[in-house]
């Protein structure tokens, strides 16, 4: 395997795995935290945080991790055949559909509908509902992908 395509899986691993720990915190309590304050309070964090959060070395780790694994996705398929080639391939397939791509499709659509509202109205409440199972259920998903990518990443460069 080149330099290059090592540094970058190395990268993509570390990069997978920070993403897969902030989706497993928000899987394990901080959506739990934020469902059990009345609906206008969670509503409120929320917000905070989905406003806050693209302001962050988040963004850089999140939109980074996706182009380090389009890169690798395509070396690894002209590369097929070679250690390590398939995993480094599964992993940024993992990566850029289940971390990056469902982001994009089923949470993004969510935060933007929650940002819509507001917190103290009788449709932000009926919009938080809807949110809090929605988005944990695609989070839940995006958490599952993103280790699944480390585990890869790592397998890629054990050989």
């Amino acid at each position: 395997m080149a330099k290059w395509i090592i540094g970058l899986a190395y990268a993509s691993a570390l990069g997978s795995g920070l993403i897969a720990g902030i989706f497993f915190a928000f899987s394990a309590f901080v959506m739990a935290a934020l469902a059990r304050l009345p609906a206008a309070q969670g509503i409120a964090a929320m917000q905070s945080i989905n406003s806050t959060i693209l302001q962050t070395l988040f963004s850089f780790v999140f939109m980074g991790t996706a182009v380090a694994s389009v890169v690798l996705g395509v070396a690894s398929f002209l590369r097929l055949g070679t250690p390590g080639a398939l995993y480094l391939l599964i992993g940024s397939l993992l990566y850029l559909v289940g971390s990056f791509l469902f982001t994009i499709l089923f949470n993004v659509p969510l935060n933007d509908a929650l940002a819509a509202v507001d917190p103290d109205s009788a449709k932000g409440a009926e919009v938080w509902q809807n949110y809090l199972s929605r988005w944990v259920a695609w989070n839940h998903v995006r958490t599952v992908a993103s280790l699944a990518s480390l585990a890869a990443f790592i397998l890629a460069l054990r050989r």
